[in-house]
């Protein structure tokens, strides 16, 4: 007599398992990893574009020359703006990469720590720096969307004056007035404490972690961060007094 059905059903099939950066990125670990890697990415980005700020000095004909040779990058060979955009992606895609592990971190720095006030947890950096590591974030976030619109998308309610190409006149036109000022002053202060930070956390979180370098972990994190913040400064106090017209 033949057996109308088999007792023993077919395995599941195993579940694939994910791809290892996939896998490694869940971990705290990989977080950490991928904040440095765009953090770097962002300080290397943050430095050229202190860098190309400072044409200011040289005059209208020199920054808007600057500003169109990186509209023209890869020229002929790609085509205009190509190379633009594909470094303006980039950036972005490590923004995002940048603010999704800092998030998540946040998350699990949340659970581990129950209910334990961040006053209690015995941090080696545990400094003002370090505390308002989240707001200086959020500060400089909302001055990038801020300054696009300034001087990159030329939005009538921010820079009324705007023209477009006229890279120069648009600098001069927006920091010249008192509130625009006073709100690239508190960016830059915001973006020193962050790079502070974030130069001294970057060894640590890539493992490099020994007390015998902390002095030149904090020496590097404070030349980096006041680099930039003086370079950065330079442009709008230029104008302030009058070297920049």
């Amino acid at each position: 007599m033949t057996a109308t059905g088999s007792k023993n059903e077919s395995p599941a099939k195993a579940k694939r398992p994910l791809p290892w950066p996939i896998r490694f990125y869940q971990s705290d670990v990989g977080k950490k990893y991928v904040m440095a890697i765009t953090g770097v990415v962002g300080l290397g980005f943050i430095v050229f574009h202190m860098l190309g700020n400072l044409h200011a000095f040289e005059g209208s004909d020199q920054l808007n020359h600057y500003a169109e040779g990186l509209r023209e990058i890869g020229e002929p060979i790609a085509p205009k703006t190509f190379l633009l955009w594909i470094g303006r992606l980039g950036l972005l895609a490590a923004l995002a990469g940048h603010l999704h592990a800092a998030w998540a971190l946040s998350r699990s720095n949340q659970k581990a720590r129950g209910a334990v006030g961040y006053e209690d947890r015995n941090y080696l950096a545990a400094n003002y720096a370090s505390r308002t590591m989240r707001w200086t974030g959020i500060i400089i976030l909302l001055f990038i969307v801020w300054h696009l619109a300034d001087l990159t998308w030329g939005v009538g309610a921010i820079n009324p004056d705007y023209v477009r190409g006229e890279v120069y006149a648009n600098l001069i036109a927006s920091l010249e007035r008192w509130p625009v000022f006073l709100i690239y002053l508190t960016a830059q202060g915001a973006l020193a404490l962050h790079i502070w930070h974030g130069a001294w956390s970057l060894f640590q979180s890539v493992g490099i972690n020994n007390a015998r370098f902390n002095h030149w972990r904090r020496n590097f994190a404070t030349a980096l961060a006041g680099i930039v913040a003086i370079g950065y400064l330079t442009v709008p106090f230029g104008i302030l007094f009058g070297i920049i017209h």
